[in-house]
């Protein structure tokens, strides 16, 4: 698919206070958005090329969003974590995995308690929900994608919620959407936070489903690749 709007491209220089990247773009500095609460581990590199994306917003401060850059393999790592949940939604709509076929209505953000809300839930017929909650993945060592690149109590606390779910009779379905396509396994990062990859074994003991959608970048736009098999390693594997 081709991107939602023009796609420019530019030369990586640094991030600086986590939401702000220097971007050269046709021999000027500019100061692009970074969408990304993460620590991007092994995508922010100096001097690698950059897709940004222009404001179409004359009131914004900030004139373009970092999108992707582009890691030492070539591999293009897209880094803007409102993305995802769009790709859901657009995945659905164009019914590219078959499990999801029987569900007739996807409706975001779903709020399922005082304090929680997921980012989405299928609707079936008789009152069938399944219930949605979406992660961005852009760090990989070699062939092997880890989520998370920094300690996350949120997506600890989205896990046991899953969990609750499930054990209350509904059904309950975490996604990592990996923002490149150059993996063949996932795990999750006990080395980086163990609570979560402790809770990530137990809700898939448990009956929460998980799934790895691959997004394959490019300056022209991406490609999903639903139907492109990653491995989901059982313990974690140094």
């Amino acid at each position: 698919m081709k991107w939602d709007k023009e796609i420019v491209e530019g030369r990586f220089i640094r991030r600086y206070q986590r939401f702000f990247a220097e971007v050269e773009l046709g021999g000027q500095i500019v100061v692009a958005h970074v969408p990304n609460t993460g620590s991007l581990r092994s995508c922010v590199e100096s001097e690698r090329p950059a897709l940004l994306s222009p404001s179409d917003r004359p009131e914004r401060k900030l004139k373009f969003t970092l999108e992707a850059l582009q890691d030492p393999a070539g591999a293009w790592v897209g880094v803007n974590t409102s993305r995802p949940n769009h790709w859901v939604r657009e995945i659905f709509r164009q019914k590219l995995i078959p499990e999801w076929s029987s569900f007739d209505h996807f409706q975001g953000e779903v709020k399922i308690n005082e304090k929680t809300r997921l980012d989405g839930m299928l609707l079936g017929p008789g009152g069938r929900k399944r219930y949605l909650e979406v992660k961005s993945v852009t760090w990989a060592e070699g062939t092997t994608a880890q989520f998370p690149d920094t300690v996350t109590e949120r997506g600890q606390k989205h896990l046991l919620e899953l969990m609750d779910l499930v054990a209350r009779g509904f059904e309950a379905e975490i996604i990592f959407i990996l923002q490149r396509g150059d993996c063949e396994i996932f795990q999750p990062a006990a080395q980086l936070d163990p609570r979560y990859a402790e809770l990530f074994f137990q809700a898939r003991s448990k009956g929460v489903g998980m799934r790895v959608i691959p997004v394959e970048l490019s300056p022209q736009g991406y490609e999903f690749r639903c139907a492109n098999e990653v491995e989901f390693l059982e313990e974690f594997r140094s």
